[in-house]
């Protein structure tokens, strides 16, 4: 039983989770509070699930690590910033809407009262159309490229990112808190969303264990919608047909499976994961990110399915919340308890290390698997 357990999990897995317990373990001998940074873990893994669980589609139709993730990132952020741009026509038209159709519940006071989840769902709902149209672009383009795919991949992230630096200096957003106050016109680097949707789902049915201690609930609520409508569309016909063309496109097309594209909807999916991804990681964070923020975003999504034991050609929902988990514990844990071991601040050269360190490692090992 053991030796199956561990031919299944995996001796690096095993390895990374004892050292993650360990750090735990060695955490109130340093003067490390478990209950804050195990709920720290809990809110990290909340902020990046969707985006992990946004490599699954692509993994799945043989088109391998979607190192083009910042594509829909920047959908992401265009559906956010958009929200912000227009929040109080929208939320206007919603109350306009109310009393146009008599609809009882949507009054004005309604929609200031919950301004805030309006927000946010309508950050969400502009950047799917976004996301899906770059999305089927990006998807076309991969088709061209069969058997280089993730080579192609980073070329569009790194090339989509550079043009939005571009672009978010030239967009006619008028927003005040969006635009650079001395010029009236380009968005500045980082975007506060307090007063929109900051922490929308982390205080949703947060449950309260003691005042270091809170469980996200709303955050893992929402990850576990989405991960549960992934599972259930890739068992799917349509979802059945890409996991045929990721194992055997050959098999595929000759069963009658149209392979472009399944393809082709496996990278719109991932795509509008990446975008919805996005939003969950700002509500937590509190910040909307542009410029370069999008080209970090990849590498460690990437690491963490590897993590969680997915390989460039399979990849399931188990292998998102054991790798998340384990890439953020140990990511939180790790600088926590050796600076108050040293009784130094070196968080951030830690976290580079480790963050790095944890990337190199699952881009380096053997990542082929049967299917």
């Amino acid at each position: 039983m053991i030796k199956n357990f561990i031919d299944k999990a995996g001796w690096p897995r095993i390895i990374i989770g004892l050292f993650l317990l360990g750090l735990f373990i060695a955490a109130p001998f340093v003067g490390v509070n478990v209950d804050t940074s195990l709920n720290n873990t809990l809110v990290r893994f909340g902020m990046n699930g969707v985006m992990v669980l946004a490599m699954i589609p692509m993994v799945q139709a043989g088109c391998g690590l979607n190192f083009g993730l910042p594509l829909g990132i920047i959908a992401g952020l265009l559906g956010a910033t958009l929200s912000i741009e227009l929040n109080t026509e929208i939320l206007a038209k919603l109350a306009e809407l109310g009393g146009q159709y008599n609809i009882s519940w949507l009054t004005p006071a309604f929609v200031e009262t919950y301004r805030e989840p309006i927000g946010f769902a309508s950050a969400i709902i502009m950047a799917i159309p976004i996301a899906a149209i770059l999305g089927w672009l990006y998807g076309k383009l991969l088709n061209r490229v069969k058997g280089d795919e993730m080579m192609i991949a980073t070329y569009v992230g790194f090339s989509s990112v550079s043009f939005m630096c571009i672009a978010w200096l030239l967009l006619p957003y008028k927003h005040p808190t969006m635009v650079w106050g001395y010029a009236g016109r380009g968005l500045r680097t980082t975007i506060s969303v307090e007063g929109y949707w900051l922490n929308i789902l982390n205080n949703a049915l947060a449950i309260r264990i003691n005042e270091r201690f809170v469980i996200p609930t709303g955050m893992l609520i929402f990850f576990a919608v989405m991960a549960l409508l992934v599972w259930i569309f890739m068992r799917s016909k349509t979802g059945t047909a890409i996991t045929a063309v990721g194992s055997n496109p050959e098999f595929a097309r000759a069963s009658g499976v149209n392979v472009d594209k399944m393809r082709t909807i496996s990278v719109v999916l991932s795509t509008i994961l990446g975008a919805i991804g996005i939003i969950v990681y700002e509500q937590s964070f509190g910040f909307i990110q542009l410029y370069m923020g999008p080209f970090y975003m990849a590498l460690p999504a990437v690491a963490s399915i590897l993590l969680g034991g997915a390989s460039v050609n399979k990849a399931s929902i188990l292998n998102v919340i054991v790798g998340t988990f384990l890439f953020q514990g140990i990511l939180t844990m790790t600088p926590s308890v050796i600076n108050s071991y040293l009784q130094t601040d070196m968080s951030e050269v830690i976290r580079l290390i480790v963050s790095n360190g944890m990337i190199l490692y699952a881009l380096t090992r053997k990542v082929r698997a049967g299917r």
